[in-house]
């Protein structure tokens, strides 16, 4: 099919400017990261994370630097706490825009570590994945549309030895997001999963701060903004695209 006449050769951003976002583990990490960049690009931007200190800090960040921020404090292991977080978001922020479901907790393996340790980690990396994804819907529905972002992991392909919990984890978003994506898309719903590869956060708590400084300078771990700039990207591509998946490595990641 040949060019419109007047069409431009590259697309017009789908704007996030005065959209409503809700991002979970939005106090540290990747979450943090990609709630400054959408706070930034004009959105309002609700967070979510379990320690005080941590998330009036991220909130104050975004502030400072002239966005819109509601920190809410909450466990997204507990179903109770996800209804109450939409419902403040509700009556704070109103429509609901984009959702991003990014909290997360690293996790070895069951070999040697007990079923209560198991069972949290499963609540807060896989459930309430689906109980967020429930709430967005029975609000995005109503209006038509929508967009979830899911933030996965390398780990649902690449399932490392002694990780076998958050492997189980991230395996289980992969394919849910596949799945819930054909089921929302005709109600205008999109549903976009990013898997990243290592990543410089206070997940990665085996390596110490400098010795992440040193593996990003080498381009074998990726910084928090690297996967923020990939959720902008996601966000702003016109209605009829889809992002459906994007897997984002170091460039001189091994595995």
């Amino acid at each position: 099919m040949e060019q419109e006449a007047g069409a431009a050769i590259v697309p017009e951003p789908e704007p996030v400017a005065g959209k409503t976002v809700l991002v979970t583990g939005g106090s540290t990490g990747i979450g943090r990261a990609t709630a400054r960049a959408l706070a930034s690009a004009g959105a309002r931007v609700a967070i979510v994370g379990r320690h005080e200190r941590e998330l009036d800090d991220a909130a104050e960040d975004i502030r400072r630097e002239g966005g819109q921020v509601l920190a809410l404090r909450g466990d997204l292991a507990r179903p109770e706490d996800v209804r109450r977080i939409f419902a403040e978001t509700d009556a704070r922020l109103g429509r609901l825009d984009i959702v991003v479901s990014n909290a997360a907790l690293g996790a070895g393996s069951i070999v040697d570590t007990p079923y209560e340790e198991w069972e949290y980690v499963v609540r807060t990396n896989l459930l309430a994945y689906l109980a967020v994804s429930h709430e967005a819907i029975e609000r995005m529905k109503s209006r038509g549309g929508g967009h979830l972002v899911f933030v996965g992991s390398m780990s649902a392909d690449v399932r490392e030895k002694g990780s076998s919990i958050y492997v189980a984890t991230k395996g289980g978003i992969q394919g849910f997001a596949e799945a819930l994506r054909k089921e929302v898309n005709e109600l205008g719903i999109k549903v976009s999963l990013i898997e990243p590869g290592a990543v410089g956060t206070d997940m990665q708590a085996q390596f110490p701060p400098e010795e992440q400084r040193e593996q990003i300078d080498r381009m074998a771990m990726l910084r928090a903004e690297d996967i923020a700039a990939c959720v902008l990207y996601v966000v702003t591509q016109p209605q009829r695209c889809d992002v459906i998946d994007v897997k984002i490595r170091p460039h001189r990641q091994e595995i």
